[in-house]
Formats: structure tokens, sequence, C-alpha cells
């Protein structure tokens, strides 16, 4: 089935045809009789892919809810999105299954489902994230760099990430004094910074960071937290994997991601919505570690059939809910085999034009903005014709990891 997937406006995301995610909505609505307009002057942040209730999927044959065509055993476990990030998402966690049953009971009004959220972020364009804690000593030298920072959150404190070598508790209570920083002193911290970094002649990649985050959330504490967080530069199709409780923002940059279905978000700055600062506190995993140990690995798992699939595996081993191949398939390449899921998977195409063949003698035209669900009865395996259009063949595709 051919989808037409579901475009969300969130302020942060880039503009009209600046955005990934309209050209993709664009060409998924080109052959319709009413075509995807795209404003220029509109946030196109994501593409939907899924039977998500705040933003389904439709069947472009019928017009239907993805959801109200699927049996029972296909219905996604996952959502699958393109991002186009212009401006900072909130800096975040998402709990574990244990905590999100405990939250959604106690706070069903914030916390409205009682899933877990592991999330997996592949770079379409280049990408740039915080994920996780930078390693103590990373954070210790960029404490003491700055005097301000030395205040707030007190000299004596920071001293202790080095007395107490990788000691959680101290990196948590220290994150916690910053979190729990008073308005004023915080701006004064802030302003002051501010002022110095504007005026460098020499600015590295964190200082031009905390100007761009301070122009688009001014005094936020979540500022800070590039002094803590890794930030990562991901080319494209390098990818991280957001475990449960692990502190993370997409900066910028275009992004497929897949995610399991809730919408459980414990934010900790770069917002204006709700801080839930005391859940933050309490569920962070405040283990230091290298920016490249953010990197979620690929494998290509059957190199003679399928060379061109490299398959991304999180680091959770007991994770069902999602997993995603990519697929770049090279020029010259006429034909080529596509693994279809026990449950069904769903394909997006981002490069290419070619013939997807299933089951009951079913063919489908698929070209970039194509979204093809795959039911799980269509075939075992499906065949790939492509065309020889002069470029890759690129796509990406979500299903349930029991699969493999």
């Amino acid at each position: 089935m051919e989808l037409i997937g579901h475009v969300m406006h969130y302020e942060w995301g880039k503009l009209g045809e600046d955005s990934y995610v309209a050209k993709l909505a664009a060409a998924n609505r080109s052959d319709d009789d009413t075509p995807f307009v795209v404003d220029a002057s509109k946030p196109y942040a994501e593409l939907w892919m899924g039977d998500h209730c705040s933003g389904p999927s439709l069947v472009k044959k019928s017009g239907k809810e993805l959801g109200s065509v699927l049996r029972p055993h296909e219905k996604p476990t996952f959502l699958f999105k393109v991002l186009s990030v212009r401006k900072a998402l909130s800096i975040q966690v998402h709990p574990n299954k244990r905590q999100a049953a405990k939250l959604h009971a106690q706070f069903p009004d914030i916390y409205k489902d009682p899933n877990h959220k592991p999330e997996l972020a592949i770079a379409l364009t280049d990408f740039q994230a915080m994920c996780g804690f930078r390693p103590y000593d990373e954070i210790y030298s960029n404490l003491k760099a700055w005097p301000e920072l030395q205040d707030l959150l007190g000299a004596d404190q920071i001293e202790k990430l080095t007395l107490n070598a990788d000691d959680d508790e101290v990196l948590r209570n220290l994150y916690a004094s910053l979190m729990h920083s008073e308005p004023e002193q915080l701006e004064k911290c802030i302003s002051k910074m501010h002022s110095k970094i504007r005026t460098k002649p020499d600015k590295c990649s964190l200082d031009q960071l905390f100007l761009q985050l301070h122009q688009d959330f001014g005094n936020d504490v979540g500022l800070l937290s590039i002094y803590f967080l890794n930030v990562l530069d991901l080319q494209p199709g390098q990818a991280i994997y957001l475990s449960a409780n692990v502190p993370h923002a997409y900066l910028r940059g275009d992004c497929v991601e897949c995610m399991a279905c809730s919408d459980n978000v414990v934010r900790a700055g770069l917002t204006p919505k709700f801080k839930d600062v005391d859940t933050l506190l309490e569920l962070l995993v405040c283990q230091g570690a290298p920016a490249q140990s953010m990197l979620c690995r690929s494998v290509v798992k059957d190199p003679e059939r399928q060379p061109y699939t490299r398959t991304f595996l999180p680091n959770d081993l007991w994770l069902t809910d999602f997993v995603v191949s990519m697929l770049k398939i090279p020029t010259g390449v006429k034909t080529y085999p596509v693994s279809n899921a026990l449950n069904g998977c769903i394909l997006l195409i981002c490069s290419g034009k070619g013939l997807l063949r299933g089951g009951k003698n079913i063919a489908l035209n698929v070209q970039f903005g194509s979204i093809i669900f795959v039911p799980s009865d269509a075939s075992a395996e499906l065949e790939l014709c492509i065309e020889n259009t002069g470029e890759e063949f690129v796509a990406y595709q979500a299903m349930q990891k029991d699969f493999i």
C-alpha cells in the first residue's frame, strides 16, 4: 500500500523549501489531484509514517487511515519519522517501561502512556545532536575554563570531578546544581559568558553553539548543558541510539528517526514547555562516555544476497519495538532483493526510481517521496527493479526487530 505521510509543523522545523520534510511531502503527494503546496514561511518539522493516533498515515488509494486497514499483528510497534531541524529541540530524556508506567499512573495529564520511548536517529544530511554526558575530564575542563560557571556551581563542587573520578553521584549532584540554579544567578552567569564569547576573535565550535542557542533561547538553563553533554556532528548515514534516561537534543540538520510508540518526554531545557526537573534528575543516567561511543553501529547481515543493506543495531539487545535498515544501492544494479518482516514493514524512498514487486502479482512504482507499507502476506522477499537514472537508489526500511 502506498501511504501519505502526516506532516507536523513544529516551530523548530526548517522553513519552506529548506526543509527536507517539505520536499518529501511534496513528492509524496505529487500525483494527487490536490498537490502538496509548500509555504515558504511555514516550518515543516516532521513527516510521520505509521498509525500513531496524533498523526496517522493515510492509504493513498482509499484515503483511509492506515490503522483501520491493518490486521492486529501488523499494527506497528514503532513510529517512523523524518525530521528537519532548524532550531534545537528540547534537552530531554525518556523513561524506561517501569518508570513510564509509574509516571503515567501518577501524572496521566503529563505522561500520557505507560510505554518507553527509545529512539534511533540516522543522519540524512550533516546533522548535529547532543547525546549523553561527556567524559568526566572533559566536563571538568569545560567548567574550569569559565570563572562564571565556577561561581554558579561552586569551584569546590567542580573539583570533586577529579577527586572522585568516574563517580556518577558527583556528576549527578553537579548537574542538579545547574538545573536548580536561581534565575538571577543563571542570567548573570550566561550574560557574562555571552559578552566574552561575542567579542572573542577566535571562536571554537562550542562558542558558536553557545551563541546560536543564546540567540534562540536566551538565558534558558539548557544552554549551559553544552558543557556537560557530548556534541556530535554526524555525517549522512551515521546514527545515534538514544536509550532510556540518556539526555539528548537534536540541534540542526535532517534525519530519519524511528522510536517506540510513546509520547513520554521529560524535559531539561531549551524549551518554553514544562520542565520536570526533579523527575529528570531522578531518571538521568549520569555516566560520562566519549562522544564516539554514542554512535549506533550498523552491519551488513547478508553480504552475498543483500550487500547494500545495512541494519542499525541499538545497544539495547532486548529491544524488539523496531529496527531500521538503510538500502544504498549503487548505479548499475538492476534488481535487488528486499526482505519483508513477519509483521510487515514500512519503506521510505529517498533517492532513485524503481518498481517494487511483491506477492499476489503486485507491483508499485517507487521514487523519491514514496512511502510504502508492505503487509506481512505480500512475500517473504520482495524484488526491486531499479531504473537507470544515474543516481544511487536509497531507501530506509522500518520493521519490528524480532524479524531478524
